[in-house]
């Protein structure tokens, strides 16, 4: 599968089938029926519209249907134009038409509600939904620009998570971040072998338990208004292409969307994109750990105790607890670099799950102000995360009787502040860091966020990111 795809319910000319889609909130309904739509005013009233929150009605014209009317209701941000692509008649052709307060929430909520996952679907015919129309002119606007940026983002990660394990290995996943990577300019590195058990040695524990290898991506980036000075921007990513638990074996319904493991490696390639895109003024490194948590006679046990790059021993309490080991090793090397910013990405923690539920991550930050930007970069980009403690009273339940310290603790409370705390141990003091506990993961379709994966925090980030960057009083 080639990773990175066009937008395709995008086109740049409108033909004569194209429409209009109007919006219009249920406060100002009778203005527009009075006023641009006094001619379907008959019609849109028999029809019981009231422009609540993601109701159409198709306007009539002498030839067919004229146009639609999209209701609001009290919604703001991208999400609720998701519902246009599933709701207009299929293979129809569309543009922005009036009442549309903000043309870029438009289109990345278009771009993300015509999502579709088709690659498996063997013998039967892929569903042409309706396409907009957006001129190279509109498409030049920053605002929309960075749409559609994030919304090619948004697919790229979302087509990674949800390909099946069986055709989306370790080294599957290194090569499709590999060529990602170089087409935006990067450039890459993919450590395999020897060179990975000496470099990585609790990462290559975790995947030597799998006939398929583990391999690590390491890219680099600058962009051309950064000097040798600029802030470096480092993201690392969790990619366990599929999750047994190993030996600690999960129970069957816990392996059914373990495929989306690997969440976090995807979400933090497609952040790099939009970074890459963006061209944000700023040095960019990349570290992504890909690997698959099996049993074999190679697979680390319980209570094997493993060396780390940052020379620290692990006892592996729980072989379930894999994520944080592979990302122990990539922080590790991040932080070799002194970034001035270090942020990573991981499907970590049911423990964040309970305490959030499945479509708010949790952000851990060692630092205050840091914290603050990316919880208010969520909200302004619909795109929210949830502060959770660092709680350093905790750090004790980490202690092993025979390493330097345990990946889990015998309790059974704060699961998602310990792994926090055990990544912390990684972290070079004065390293500004930032943890992103995700699910990855659409239970159920809504507007503009379908069933499947999903890139939960990648907007987020990327605010926090070019927030960071472009006002050095943050970086102080």
């Amino acid at each position: 599968m080639i990773y990175g795809r066009d937008l395709d319910c995008l086109i740049d000319e409108a033909g004569p089938d194209a429409r209009p889609v109007h919006a219009v909130r249920p406060a100002g309904l009778e203005v527009w029926l009075a006023g641009p739509g006094s001619a379907y005013a008959h019609f849109v009233r028999g029809a019981g519209f009231t422009a609540r929150a993601g109701q159409l009605c198709l306007l009539p014209g002498g030839s067919g249907i004229a146009g639609a009317l999209f209701g609001l209701g009290d919604e703001s941000g991208p999400h609720i134009f998701g519902a246009l692509p599933g709701a207009l008649p299929p293979s129809s052709t569309w543009f922005i038409g009036e009442g549309v307060e903000d043309r870029a929430a438009f289109v990345l909520g278009f771009c993300l509600g015509a999502y579709r996952f088709v690659l498996f679907k063997s013998g039967e015919a892929k569903p042409e939904g309706a396409r907009l129309v957006l001129p190279e002119a509109a498409r030049a606007d920053p605002p929309v620009a960075l749409s559609l940026s994030a919304a090619r983002a948004a697919w790229l990660a979302r087509d990674l998570i949800n390909t099946p394990a069986n055709h989306l290995g370790p080294c599957e996943l290194a090569a499709a971040a590999q060529s990602i990577l170089a087409r935006n300019g990067a450039h890459v590195n993919v450590i395999t072998n020897a060179s990975l058990a000496e470099l990585y040695p609790a990462l290559h524990a975790v995947g030597r338990g799998s006939q398929r290898p583990p391999a690590v991506v390491r890219a680099e980036w600058r962009s051309s208004g950064a000097d040798a000075g600029a802030p470096c921007i480092s993201i690392c990513g969790k990619g366990v292409s599929f999750d047994t638990g190993g030996y600690d074996l999960k129970p069957p319904a816990g392996m059914l969307r373990m495929k989306k493991d690997m969440g976090g490696a995807a979400i933090a390639l497609g952040l790099a994109c939009m970074i890459m895109d963006a061209q944000l003024p700023c040095r960019l490194e990349l570290r992504l750990g890909c690997v698959e948590n099996m049993i074999s006679g190679d697979a680390m046990r319980p209570l094997d105790v493993l060396k780390t790059r940052r020379g620290l021993l692990v006892e592996v309490g729980n072989t379930d607890a894999e994520g944080r080991l592979v990302l122990c090793d990539l922080l590790a090397e991040a932080c070799e670099t002194s970034p001035s910013l270090l942020i990573d990405f991981a499907t970590l923690t049911g423990a964040a799950r309970v305490a959030l539920g499945p479509d708010l991550p949790a952000v851990f930050s060692n630092d205050d102000v840091l914290a603050g930007i990316f919880v208010e970069a969520g909200g302004k980009t619909h795109d929210p995360v949830w502060r959770l403690p660092l709680w350093s009273g905790y750090n004790y339940w980490l202690e092993s009787d025979t390493g330097d310290l345990n990946n889990v603790t015998e309790k059974s409370y704060a699961g998602a502040i310990i792994a926090a705390l055990f990544l912390q141990r990684f972290v070079s003091n004065g390293t500004p860091w930032a943890h992103f506990d995700v699910y990855a993961w659409n239970d159920a379709t809504r507007p503009g966020r379908p069933a499947g994966g999903e890139a939960q925090a990648m907007r987020a980030a990327f605010e926090g990111i070019a927030r960071f960057v472009t006002e050095p009083a943050q970086q102080d």
